[in-house]
């Protein structure tokens, strides 16, 4: 209790006091509000969002991403578009002092006709958890330099904040997005597929807008991970072109941290953060029964321990409950699989991409349901995650507009507006949650709610620990709920 402050229970009781009602109603919302959005274009080649670093083979496309299973390592990533020069990433807590040195690899790679640049990992391990860490890159006479911060240690009261992105292209809509994330104060994001969205273009240009969109992003993938999962738009199958290996340019460029957590593949993998436990699903891989990805998953939920990380989060891109036109039904073989899964360990939230809207459920379940018998419809479900899409990152399909009428009574609510979320995680009880409106350009927090944790919250034992927390704040103060 010791590492939590009086205000803290104070802000997290006066939100869920603005946000009740959000669990009382049955009927959800369908926002009414018109965006005035920019044209849903590519920002031209020639923007300075899209500004090549100054210098002769300059690194450039700088991301980075956790890089073990519990966050004391990070891979950090770039290219040098002209020769290979040095892997060598140079670091330490001091600014401009950096102790130690670490070594990753290079390659590059053929899409039709376009040759990638050389394109870094570089795995910086052993590092030391709640620490700001500076960091150099360089090639020849030019040299670039950063810094990240490791998340706190592995800790059921551990507070985080977790940005959520997904379907962002590189339009000015995906600016908004982006500048306002950057301002969130969010430590990672956490993003849902669908990167560049240079599967639009044809030919050597698909290579190109993979390297655009690598330096559109670098003034927030230099600085903290964003955790990747893969979307419908990193399969890049272009037969015509003589490219049939799915996900060849985004496993090239995008690493992810799988052999950690016992994954057979980049595309599912696991990670511990703060006090999460964060599981990433492929939408486009197979997951029926006896595949890797079931297997993985089956023996993944396994090893999940509430004590330690009491959040247990899923990302994947296809939303298993939607009620929009656009990709209406497309999650319901995942559901069919791994709902039950889900509901069974009580995962606290799901989040998901791919329809260019925002949704929220309330918590539901369709596992009674078996094709011959049990009840056909979603039902509210105590054990069962919440259920979020924000596949509205701002990319150059556009939004979604069409919802289905009437609104199913497991949408809470929905609004076709381009943004994005932040789940703030306060303690092993509670996070507070919001998805921010990019209105005209301005962020605007439009859903807010307090998220109330599955496994804290349900076992009466720990009830009566939480509510030894509560009175132990303030003497004589509210009541726990």
């Amino acid at each position: 209790m010791g590492r939590f402050s009086v205000m803290n229970h104070l802000v997290i009781f006066s939100v869920f006091l603005s946000s009740v009602l959000l669990y009382r109603g049955d009927a959800g919302v369908t926002s009414s509000f018109i965006r005035s959005e920019w044209p849903a274009v590519d920002i031209p080649l020639d923007h300075h969002v899209f500004k090549i670093p100054k210098g002769y083979n300059a690194p450039q496309q700088v991301h980075i991403t956790q890089g073990d299973y519990d966050g004391k390592a990070v891979i950090i990533s770039w290219v040098t578009p002209d020769e290979p020069g040095s892997s060598k990433v140079y670091y330490g807590a001091v600014q401009g002092k950096y102790e130690f040195v670490a070594e990753g690899t290079y390659h590059n790679y053929t899409f039709y006709k376009y040759k990638s640049g050389f394109i870094h990992h570089c795995l910086v391990s052993g590092l030391e958890h709640d620490t700001k860490y500076y960091y150099k890159i360089e090639s020849g006479e030019s040299s670039r330099e950063f810094w990240f911060v490791t998340p706190p240690e592995i800790h059921p009261d551990a507070s985080y904040k977790f940005g959520i992105i997904g379907d962002m292209g590189q339009t000015f809509n995906s600016l908004s997005t982006l500048e306002h994330y950057m301002q969130s104060g969010a430590q990672a994001v956490l993003f849902l597929g669908d990167l560049s969205y240079a599967d639009r273009y044809q030919y050597n240009d698909v290579g190109v807008r993979w390297d655009s969109w690598g330096r559109f992003v670098e003034p927030s993938t230099a600085y903290q991970p964003w955790l990747w999962s893969a979307g419908n738009h990193e399969v890049d199958y272009m037969p015509y072109m003589g490219e049939v290996t799915p996900f060849r340019n985004y496993l090239q460029r995008y690493t992810t941290p799988y052999l950690a957590s016992k994954s057979s593949s980049p595309l599912w993998y696991a990670i511990r953060r703060a006090s999460a436990h964060i599981i990433v699903l492929s939408s486009y891989s197979p997951f029926v029964k006896y595949t890797p990805q079931w297997h993985w998953l089956s023996e993944e939920l396994k090893r999940v321990d509430r004590e330690k990380t009491p959040w247990l989060i899923v990302l994947m891109h296809v939303p298993i409950y939607n009620s929009n036109e656009a990709h209406f039904m497309e999650g319901e073989s995942m559901r069919a699989v791994f709902e039950e899964w889900f509901v069974e360990h009580k995962v606290d939230v799901i989040f998901a991409g791919h329809v260019h809207a925002y949704e929220r459920s309330y918590r539901i379940s369709n596992v009674r349901y078996n094709v011959s018998s049990g009840d056909r419809f979603p039902v509210p479900d105590k054990s069962a995650p919440v259920y979020i899409t924000v596949g509205d990152g701002g990319n150059q399909e556009g939004l979604a507009g069409r919802f289905r009428e009437p609104q199913p009574d497991y949408s809470a609510f929905r609004e076709a507006s381009y943004g994005h979320s932040t789940l703030e995680i306060k303690n092993r009880t509670h996070a507070i949650y919001h998805w921010n409106r990019n209105d005209d350009g301005k962020k605007v927090a439009t859903d807010e709610f307090v998220l109330h944790n599955q496994y804290w919250g349900k076992n009466i034992r720990r009830r009566k620990l939480k509510k030894h927390y509560i009175k132990s704040v303030v003497a004589g103060g509210w009541i726990a709920t």
